[in-house]
Order: structure tokens, then sequence, then C-alpha cells
């Protein structure tokens, strides 16, 4: 499982997000994604932690916490959606 954190500051560092989510247990891998284009932070985050009882008592924690002003979303990450069905275009 991994968690989405949401609505954070583009001045976020990986460390950043390890140090606030190890409060609630062993943080395995954080993701912070960027624009293609531009390299910027895109304004969110995926961070994995040891287990699941960790991951919930995170998400429980710190959604809707106000960090770096700002007031974060934290919750369980949906799976990735496929973008290979899109309507519209013209390859045919």
């Amino acid at each position: 499982m991994s968690i989405y954190v949401g609505n954070i500051s583009y001045q976020v560092t990986q460390e950043d997000l390890r140090e606030v989510f190890s409060e609630y247990g062993e943080v395995t891998r954080v993701q912070l994604p960027t624009d293609r284009e531009t390299g910027r932070q895109r304004g969110f985050a995926f961070v994995e932690m040891e287990t699941e009882d960790e991951e919930v008592a995170a998400i429980n924690a710190l959604d809707g916490a106000e960090w770096m002003d700002r007031t974060i979303k934290v919750n369980k990450a949906r799976p990735k959606e496929n973008r290979n069905n899109r309507s519209g275009g013209g390859n045919w």
C-alpha cells in the first residue's frame, strides 16, 4: 500500500516527508513526482511504510493537518489509471 500526500508545499523535500512520517513507523520509500517539462514538483507525494498499521496510523494522524502553511490531504493512494484507453485523438 502507498500513501498519497496532497497539497504539499513545493519546497518540501524527501527528507522532510521521511521525518514527518517516521513518527508513525518505518518509512520505506518517498516519491516526489516532478513535472516532465519544467522539472518542478507537482505538489503531491507518495510515501510507503513498513506495515499497513503504520500507514493507517499516519493517515489518521496527518490527514487535514497544517504543515508548512498548508492543510495537507493524506489518504491511501489509488492504483494508477491506465491511460492507454483515451477517447478522441486521431491515431487510427
